[in-house]
């Protein structure tokens, strides 16, 4: 079955540099896009909190991801009114859709690193 987009009537397709799903895979492949969203999977987290468990990302990058990610409808943002404010940020229905090819790229990740960089001495 193809899918069309409702914006242009035209079929799916990520191998068309013009089709609105080639954005939206470069978005989710990006390194902080799966880390963010395999980290939610576990419920809702503080922008500290991810910012702790997210090693390596800047306050920008995190920020970048979490926006691009709520824009896209794979997150929801909530702010309560507290003094200091605080933010919340949980995966929606279309986000946990995404958290299982993700976490399973994650996980087969984990798996064969030690081939990959045996692979990797070998080439050097």
């Amino acid at each position: 079955m193809t899918t069309f987009v409702e914006s242009s009537g035209l079929p799916a397709d990520a191998y068309s540099a013009k089709c609105p799903t080639r954005q939206v895979l470069d978005h989710i492949a990006g390194k902080w896009t799966i880390l963010v969203v395999d980290a939610l999977l576990d419920g809702t987290h503080r922008y500290t909190d991810l910012n702790r468990r997210i090693e390596g990302v800047s306050q920008k990058m995190l920020t970048q991801t979490l926006r691009g990610l709520e824009a896209d409808g794979f997150l929801t943002r909530t702010v309560y009114p507290t003094i200091p404010p605080r933010v919340e940020y949980e995966l929606t229905a279309l986000g946990r859709s995404l958290a299982e090819p993700i976490s399973a790229l994650r996980l087969w990740t984990e798996t064969h690193i030690n081939e990959i960089e045996r692979a990797r001495a070998a080439a050097s």
